[in-house]
């Protein structure tokens, strides 16, 4: 490991962390401009708001599977990806006598690389839980939102309905916070792939994947499509 490493190593976790702070973080509320996720978090709500003036909730309900199949989804991923992680430990040899081959890249010896693979297999690691936890917290949010009364019930008692549909928001917005978490990981593992071809092609790879990810939270025609017309 070189001083180099270390440095794109530390840039990665700041970006990281950084960018975790501002769109999900406590600093979202510092930033000027509100993020895609912050938007959608607004409009969970209002669809459970709407759901409660109807008693029919097939839409809501196919809403929430497909909520909770994109989750089992990229549960599924990481787990291959935790497979290929081992895989790759398996195989040092053969990929140590294929970086050998390349002169472009930096190639710091069997040990090095031995730990940038674990780095990875933690960062996939990581993922799985976050998806896994909240492929659970969509489940539990089905129940909540099984438990909302009708609109008869609604109309009775609004101050009630209304504490219940608050309750199925906060868990859909907690699950989709940690969906988001496993998402982001996936997303700057490519950024992390970078390292196994050098420190400053590391740093190169983390900063764009860093850009783009921020170019569609607040700059992206998705966050455009969904914005009110004060442009939050």
């Amino acid at each position: 490991m070189t001083t180099a490493d270390y440095i794109a190593f530390g840039l990665f976790a700041f970006l990281w962390l950084a960018y975790s702070w501002i769109t999900a973080g406590r600093g979202a509320r510092y930033f000027p401009r509100s993020s895609l996720n912050q938007a959608m978090a607004e409009r969970r709500q209002h669809w459970i708001y709407n759901s409660l003036q109807r008693d029919l909730k097939m839409i809501d309900t196919q809403i929430m599977a497909g909520l909770q199949n994109g989750t089992a989804f990229f549960a599924s991923t990481s787990i291959f990806a935790l497979g290929g992680c081992f895989a790759l430990l398996g195989a040092t040899d053969q990929v140590e006598a294929v970086f050998r081959e390349f002169p472009f890249v930096a190639y710091g010896g069997r040990t090095v690389f031995e730990l940038k693979v674990a780095g990875l297999t933690v960062m996939f690691g990581f993922a799985f839980f976050k998806f896994g936890w909240s492929y659970r917290l969509f489940n539990y949010c089905t129940i909540l939102f099984g438990a909302l009364p009708m609109v008869e019930e609604t109309e009775a008692d609004p101050e009630r309905a209304r504490r219940a549909a608050d309750q199925v928001v906060r868990m859909n917005t907690i699950a989709a916070k940690h969906f988001n978490a496993g998402l982001r990981t996936i997303f700057l593992s490519i950024g992390y792939l970078g390292w196994f071809a050098g420190p400053y092609i590391f740093m190169l790879t983390t900063v764009f994947v860093i850009s783009v990810l921020t170019r569609r939270q607040f700059f992206s025609e998705a966050r455009r499509a969904i914005m009110d017309e004060n442009g939050r």
